[in-house]
């Protein structure tokens, strides 16, 4: 069953045009010419109720105008989208109390305040009984493991603390549908962790839609089988996270560790250098070349060590990014 159904999403906005000088000013007061900037065309995907979905791209490709999309704060140009049964854009109550939507950047508990009198506040918003309240309070405050920071005033907490309090709130009415816009950017290694335990622990306790975009691959792969890519605001992979590393990982990174230390010029018949750190060499190599390559070096070289391994997932995704297509 699709929570979230997308066909052929656009957005264009207009840009005015002005020219430098009196003269391009006054044009450009009397009779204003456009440009289009397409932030996202023709974007089109289903997510099943309870699934975790990774939605990558770089900065600019059209991720967070999407998100934007989906959660109604913005119109779409073209095409048709529901979430939890509803057009997002309308706003209605039923579809706010089913949704919720969580920026790295963006906060919404008051800063000089404790984060128990945003959390009451949001409570009245959303008509939570007090009892209800109480009840999902102390369940996600004790996942979380805040229970002892929610009574201190917002800007006493660390990032990592703030970003807890942020999604206690916007978990508080238990949406059907949680959007995450890196949720994770800038918080440390441990509040990283405990982010992403976190989330796969109430996606699995309460079977809630995640959509979740982050620049941190480890959000990824902790979280999400499946992934959507887009690039300059089109959609260009829709599938399996593993698959996308067997079909677009058509090389192997080997690490090598050399008795002695070798030039590049010495290493370089032997596959792409990746780097080269005193004694220890990475090199890229085509999969089917693999087997030969290393006959070769264990041959040819005096090592102490070697290992063989795919390469980073941000590195692929990077590579991909970098084609435009799949």
């Amino acid at each position: 069953m699709s929570i979230i159904d997308v066909e052929n999403l656009s957005k264009v906005y207009p840009v005015a045009i002005k020219n430098p000088g009196l003269k391009g000013t006054l044009a450009h007061f009397f009779r204003r010419t456009y440009r289009e900037i397409k932030a996202v065309q023709n974007v089109s995907f289903q997510i099943q109720l309870g699934e975790v979905v990774g939605f990558l791209g770089a900065n600019g490709a059209g991720k967070t105008t999407t998100l934007k999309m989906l959660t109604g704060l913005i119109h779409p140009s073209e095409g048709k989208v529901k979430v939890a049964g509803h057009v997002p854009f309308r706003r209605q109550p039923q579809f706010l109390r089913k949704t919720s939507l969580v920026m790295g950047q963006k906060q919404q508990l008051l800063w000089d305040l404790p984060a128990l009198d945003s959390l009451r506040i949001n409570a009245a918003v959303y008509n939570i009984p007090d009892r209800v309240f109480k009840q999902r309070l102390g369940e996600l405050a004790e996942m979380l493991t805040v229970q002892d920071k929610l009574n201190q005033p917002v800007r006493k907490l660390s990032l990592g603390e703030r970003m807890k309090a942020e999604l206690l709130a916007a978990l508080l009415h238990h949406p059907q549908v949680l959007f995450l816009d890196e949720p994770t950017l800038g918080l440390d290694v441990n509040a990283q962790v405990a982010v992403r335990e976190f989330l796969q622990e109430y996606n699995q306790r309460y079977g809630a839609t995640i959509l979740l975009t982050s620049h941190y691959m480890a959000d990824i792969t902790a979280l999400c089988d499946r992934v959507l890519l887009i690039h300059q605001g089109q959609l260009i992979y829709d599938g399996l996270l593993d698959e996308l590393l067997d079909r677009f990982a058509p090389y192997r990174q080997v690490k090598v560790e050399l008795a002695q230390s070798l030039s590049e010029l010495e290493l370089a018949s032997f596959g792409e250098i990746e780097s080269i750190q005193g004694q220890e060499v990475r090199f890229l190599v085509p999969r089917e070349k693999l087997t030969a390559t290393i006959s070769r070096i264990l041959a040819q070289l005096q090592i102490q060590d070697l290992n063989v391994s795919d390469p980073p997932i941000e590195e692929i995704i990077g590579r991909l990014f970098q084609a435009g297509t799949v």
